[in-house]
Parts: structure tokens; sequence; C-alpha cells
């Protein structure tokens, strides 16, 4: 697989630059002929047997969550840099949102900035999963 990073150049109307980038992400991407197309199925707070993790602290939740995707991208020869897309499912918005700072933390740290949505649903495969993150990649 082609280790170059395709060329991504953040998409973002200039009056709302101040509060789209307190949320950590871009409001869209623009990537020239990506070579490669990864769709991550949706990783949870999942150990690597299938058990939920941390199952009353959403912030590790979700820190585990995007880790597991980051481990989907490494197996595919890619990184975080490479993503164009995530779409995060939660719970509870609310409580999401409290420690919505765990992934700003987390993009800041790797130096991405995928487009995301969240979405709030009444349950998720697991009893006890608050959180649940769908990824699009492309280099």
């Amino acid at each position: 697989m082609n280790s170059t990073t395709a060329t991504t150049t953040p998409v973002t109307p200039s009056t709302w630059t101040a509060w789209s980038r307190a949320l950590g992400y871009d409001q869209g991407q623009l990537r020239a002929a990506p070579g490669a197309v990864l769709t991550v199925a949706a990783q949870g707070p999942l150990d690597a047997v299938g058990r939920l993790v941390h199952e009353d602290d959403p912030a590790a939740q979700l820190a585990l969550a995007l880790a597991n995707v980051e481990a989907v991208l490494a197996a595919a020869g890619m990184g975080p840099a490479d993503l164009a897309q995530l779409r995060v499912y939660t719970t509870d918005m609310d409580t999401l949102l409290g420690v919505w700072d765990t992934a700003v933390e987390r993009f800041a740290e790797v130096g991405a900035s995928p487009p995301t949505t969240l979405l709030g649903v009444r349950e998720l495969p697991v009893p006890g999963m608050t959180v649940s993150i769908e990824a699009l990649a492309l280099r």
C-alpha cells in the first residue's frame, strides 16, 4: 500500500472558523485523487476479545473507541491523517459532548481533524456501550 498520505485541504466557510476549530475537526476536506479507500465498521470501547471496557466512564469509552479506529487504520497501513470522515453514535449526547475534549485532544496529538458527525441513538449493540465510531479513510 502507498505510504504517502493524499494532500488534504481543510474546507470551512471563513465565518465558521473560530467555533469549528474548537470542536477539533474540519467542516469538510478536499482530497486530490485518493488511491485507496478504507471503510471502518463501527468501533466501540471493546477489548481484543470483544468485551466492553469502561462501562461507567464515557471519556474512557470514547478514547478506546478512537484507539480501536486507529488500530484498524494501522492494520491497513494508514493513520489518523488519512481519516476523511467519522460518524460518532452515542446513547447520551449531553454526556458525550461533556467529554468531547477527549477526542479534540487525541486529534490534536495525531494531527488529524476529520469531518465528524455526532448522532444520538436509542441503543448500541452491547449493553453499557455509550459510543461507537464509524470511519472512512482515504489515501
